[in-house]
């Protein structure tokens, strides 16, 4: 198992080296010098040079890919053009915004997803079944943009008018501070992970229903609720683990689209003001942060996908 672990770490790794590249390299070929951007057109070229040079804008790419990488292991992700100040104090606290919207959406997908698939395992070809599939077949389809709309449209504007339709913190507050503004964001994230992980565990757990070891248990005696709890769900989980492990690495690139919806102040909304701005700085460290969350939760799911799976398990 530490064997396995240490190749599915050390993948990991070369896999973050290739996305840093990728990002730095193709940041070079936006348009636009970040050290005039920071002056303004109108600077002279005696400071923009000294600017540059403070930037290491001078230096040939490569020099400059390895000391953007060496400042990334310490936190340093460089100065936001658009803003002029050090990126890492600009992101801090839109970092924080995201994650706490994040695991809020997490906490509520997963086991919604889970309780719905069981439940529609448990009922296969019956009207309730056929009623969740339908449901997830639904909301898998449409984009989470469109989700969101019909969210705000139904409890923000002409319906209800109960929630925010966007998000407007005060100054110096954070934005978790004000939970009803939360609320639209979070549904709209979760509504678009659960159907994924709900059809998954449906089939998953029609599979394990229909396993020698599950019609054994009943066939000694076991109570059906023993049966479904202690050797159907464990078992069923574990395929699961890696559907959940792509959406939840979905939240980081897809909450780009829902904070933008919502006027949410996180790592998305940052993102697209700097696509925005040209803040080259900014926008390399967005996709590193993404790429970083995408794989550490895949390395996670490969971990308890091995560890939930009895066959995995042994084989490995």
């Amino acid at each position: 198992m530490a064997k396995l672990i240490l190749r599915r770490l050390v993948l990991s790794l070369f896999i973050l080296l290739a996305v840093s590249v990728l990002v730095f390299f193709a940041t070079l070929l936006l348009p636009g010098d970040p050290a005039r951007a920071i002056l303004g057109q109108q600077a002279t070229p005696e400071r923009v040079a000294a600017l540059q040079a403070q930037l290491n804008l001078d230096q040939p790419a490569i020099v400059r890919y390895f000391l953007w990488l060496g400042g990334l292991f310490v936190g340093d992700f460089g100065m936001s053009t658009a803003f002029g100040g050090p990126v890492s104090a600009l992101l801090s606290d839109r970092i924080v915004s995201s994650l706490v919207l994040m695991v809020l959406a997490a906490v509520i997908s997963i086991p919604l997803g889970l309780g719905f698939g069981i439940f529609s395992a448990l009922h296969r070809g019956k009207r309730r079944d056929k009623a969740v599939t339908w449901v997830s077949l639904t909301l898998a389809a449409l984009p989470e943009f469109v989700i969101g709309i019909v969210l705000v449209t139904i409890f923000a504007t002409t319906v209800f008018q109960i929630l925010p339709a966007v998000t407007m913190s005060p100054p110096g507050q954070q934005v978790w501070m004000f939970p009803s503004q939360l609320i639209l964001p979070t549904i709209t994230l979760a509504l678009v992970v659960a159907p994924y992980i709900a059809r998954m565990m449906r089939a998953t757990m029609i599979d394990v229903l229909d396993s020698g070891y599950v019609e054994m248990a009943r066939l000694k005696g076991v109570p059906e609720r023993q049966v479904i709890m202690r050797h159907a769900v464990p078992h069923a989980v574990g395929p699961v683990a890696q559907v959940i492990a792509i959406q939840l690495a979905w939240l980081a690139g897809g909450v780009v689209v829902v904070e933008f919806l919502f006027r949410y102040p996180g790592i998305g909304q940052a993102l697209i003001d700097a696509v925005t701005f040209r803040d080259v700085q900014v926008v390399q460290a967005v996709s590193m942060i993404v790429a970083v969350v995408y794989v550490v939760v895949n390395l996670l799911a490969d971990i308890v996908g091995i560890m939930s799976n009895p066959k995995l398990r042994s084989a490995s």
